[in-house]
C-alpha cells in the first residue's frame, strides 16, 4: 500500500489492555433516533467512552445519542459508513489499545461485548468480528443469502474460510487503524478492511453472535452497492491475498463472565 508497511504484532497483550477505560465504541448513525439512545446506553454499560458520529440526519438521532451519554460528532451530509468510522479514527485516541465498531440500528447486541474484549485478552487477535450464521433462523433469507455467498468471495480471496465477512460488529487493535483509514468509505468498510487485515497478516478471530433484525426497511442500495462490491473484489483478486496465514475462527460462548473455546 503505497510503499507503507504495517507490522504484523502477534503478541497477545497484557489484559489491561482490554478493559472498559481502553476500548472506545464507535458507532456511525445517519436516521437511527427509534434505537440509538437505547445502543449508547448498552455500550456504555460496558465501556467508558462512546463517541456517535451523526451522518447527516435530519432527525433527532444526534440529540438522543447525547442525552444517552455518548459524545457526538456531526457530519453536516451524508458520507457514509466507513467515513463516519475514519472521522474518529482520524483523531488518533492513543489512550486506547482497541475500537469496538457497531451499528446504531439495534441489530448488535451491547450485552455481547463481553465477548469481544474476553475473546481479545485471549488470542491477542488484532481484529475481532461477530459471525451470525450459528444464528440464520431471525435472518431474512435475501440477506443470508447475500451474506453467505459474499463470504464465500472474499474467503476465496483471503485463502481461508469466512464464517461472516459482512459482520459490523466488531473490534479492532490500535494497530490496525492505518489500514481502517485506507478502506472503503461506504457500506463496503467492512469488506475491505477484513481484506486488508488479512492481507497484511494480521490475525482475525470470529466470536459467535445474535443475528437481530426489526423488519426495518435495510439501507442498502442493491444496484450501487452491487457494482460497488464488484469493483472492490476485483481490485483484490491478486495472489497477494491468497495463501496467506492469519485467520482463525472460533465458536466462543459466554459461562459466568468467562469464554471458553470449542
Amino acid at each position: 500500500m503505497n510503499g507503507v508497511h504495517f507490522a504484523c504484532l502477534t503478541e497477545a497483550p497484557p489484559a489491561r489492555e482490554v478493559a472498559r477505560q481502553t476500548v472506545c465504541a464507535i458507532i456511525p448513525a445517519f436516521a437511527e433516533e427509534r434505537f440509538i439512545g437505547d445502543v449508547v446506553r448498552g455500550v456504555l454499560a460496558h465501556l467508558d467512552r462512546v463517541i456517535v458520529v451523526d451522518d447527516g440526519s435530519g432527525d433527532g438521532t444526534a440529540a438522543l445519542a447525547e442525552a444517552a451519554g455518548a459524545e457526538v460528532i456531526r457530519h453536516r451530509s451524508n458520507q457514509g459508513k466507513g467515513a463516519a468510522m475514519k472521522t474518529v479514527l482520524k483523531r488518533g485516541l492513543s489512550d486506547y489499545s482497541r475500537f469496538l465498531l457497531l451499528y446504531s440500528d439495534g441489530q448488535h447486541d451491547p450485552a455481547e461485548i463481553p465477548v469481544f474484549l474476553n475473546a481479545a485478552r485471549d488470542t491477542g487477535a488484532k481484529l475481532i468480528i461477530g459471525n451470525r450464521m450459528g444464528n440464520i433462523e431471525s435472518m431474512p433469507a435475501a440477506r443470508r443469502w447475500t451474506n453467505q455467498f459474499m463470504s464465500w468471495q472474499v474467503g476465496r480471496l483471503c485463502g481461508r474460510s469466512l464464517p461472516d465477512s459482512q459482520c459490523g460488529f466488531r473490534l479492532a487493535h490500535r494497530d490496525i487503524v492505518p489500514l481502517l483509514l485506507t478502506s472503503n468509505n461506504g457500506f463496503a468498510f467492512e469488506t475491505e478492511s477484513l481484506l486488508l487485515a488479512s492481507q497484511h497478516g494480521f490475525r482475525i478471530e470470529f466470536v459467535t453472535v445474535r443475528a437481530i433484525y426489526h423488519h426495518k426497511q435495510s439501507k442498502i442500495r442493491p444496484i450501487r452497492d452491487a457494482i460497488q462490491y464488484l469493483k472492490l473484489l476485483r481490485k483484490y483478486r491478486s495472489p497477494r491475498c491468497s495463501g496467506r496465514k492469519g485467520v482463525e475462527s472460533r465458536k466462543w460462548e459466554v459461562d459466568s463472565g468467562l469464554l471458553e473455546s470449542e
